[in-house]
């Protein structure tokens, strides 16, 4: 049975929601004065549910949250410092051959406040020209194509296009909320904070395979702001500072951090771990990521099994992956070969054990491909 993905604000609950039957169970966003403050999965019968009931489930799930936000909105007080004026910003999508996806992104990008920011599309090595004929339907939007493969070649692309102060990525299967970018970029009045990542919650969960990935590896990093400091953590324990589908750097910081690893990514043979290994970076230079929640966007999970299974097969850390293997992966292959309740399915851990060990040797041939494809193309 799929989850009803609900977006719903506790200040103005509604009497009663209605759903259509064949939802068994809704997962709710929970929003105070729009702030994004907790979530809950809560079973529906009948397709529908009482207000006071809900009242009750969502006040349950946001906890102190909810009267630590009403509190700080009472007192008009923002950790992320005082309100000062927007500035110049772009906005990058880096796509390829999703049309539909990229639709559904634009459209919500068109609804975004307009604070003078840009916008670029960059197609990266497109198989037909699908991409830069639905671009010609939005006119604030600046199309580039990139002929480089990979994610990281893309956004390297629109690192060096971009003529904001900061730049804004979000990927073609996202879709971000109204407040999205100025939520990003409110929290760069600190000069230390060289990028900013933000709250993912499902677009849709209406496949066992979306299902399955909200529940075993989701992009939400919870519902408070978080500082990471490169003088305090280890830099290479990265995973809760956020995703690339949701992130905004200081462009500034390219002349002392560097670009993307374009060795890294989807559409290398790395498949991912461009952002993690560039979040590391900065860590380790001494400056400072910020996680904020109030930075939302909406995800499309991956529909189907094999999608999901090529997911998962991250590039890997090795530094880090004897303690992943003993902390994670093989209590959860265990429980999945004793059957246990609620267990991750055996095929899942397997496809992200393949990628923990391929990754290095990917990143080499990843390497090695690189090199050739650019003196192709000079």
């Amino acid at each position: 049975m799929a989850t009803a993905i609900l977006d719903l604000e506790i200040s103005q609950l509604p009497s009663e929601i209605t759903l259509e039957e064949r939802y068994s169970k809704a997962l709710a966003l929970i929003r105070l004065h729009g702030n994004p403050i907790g979530q809950s999965v809560f079973p529906v019968s009948g397709g529908r549910i009482e207000g006071t009931q809900l009242r009750e489930i969502l006040m349950n799930a946001a906890g102190d949250n909810l009267w630590k936000n009403w509190l700080y909105d009472t007192l008009e007080w923002d950790e992320r410092g005082p309100a000062r004026a927007m500035p110049t910003a772009t906005v990058a999508v880096c796509t390829r051959d999703r049309p539909e996806d990229l639709r559904r992104c634009l459209d919500a990008l068109m609804l975004l406040p307009d604070d003078g920011q840009e916008y670029l599309v960059i197609d990266n090595c497109p198989a037909t020209d699908a991409t830069s004929e639905l671009v010609k339907n939005y006119p604030k939007v600046r199309y580039v194509r990139e002929d480089v493969p990979g994610s990281s070649a893309a956004r390297n692309r629109a690192l060096r296009e971009a003529k904001g102060e900061f730049v804004a990525f979000t990927d073609d299967d996202a879709a971000p909320d109204r407040n999205w970018l100025r939520a990003l970029l409110q929290n760069f009045s600190d000069p230390r904070v060289m990028c900013v990542t933000g709250l993912i919650m499902p677009l849709e969960l209406e496949t066992e395979a979306q299902e399955w990935f909200e529940r075993y590896s989701p992009h939400g990093r919870g519902f408070a702001r978080l500082v990471f400091d490169g003088d305090r953590v280890n830099p290479l324990i990265v995973a809760s500072v956020g995703v690339s589908a949701n992130m905004a750097f200081r462009k500034s910081a390219i002349d002392f951090i560097g670009l993307f690893d374009e060795v890294l990514g989807a559409g290398t043979p790395t498949v991912g771990g461009e952002d993690c290994e560039l979040f590391a970076r900065i860590l380790r230079a001494g400056y400072r990521i910020v996680y904020d929640p109030r930075a939302l966007s909406w995800h499309r999970h991956r529909r189907t099994w094999e999608e999901l299974q090529k997911t998962l097969r991250e590039f890997s850390v090795p530094l880090l992956a004897w303690g992943w293997l003993r902390h994670k992966q093989i209590p959860e292959l265990i429980a999945s070969w004793r059957n246990q309740a609620e267990s991750v399915p055996i095929d899942l851990l397997l496809a992200q054990l393949r990628g923990c060990f391929s990754g290095p040797m990917a990143y080499f041939a990843s390497r090695k491909q690189l090199q050739k494809i650019k003196g192709e193309v000079s």
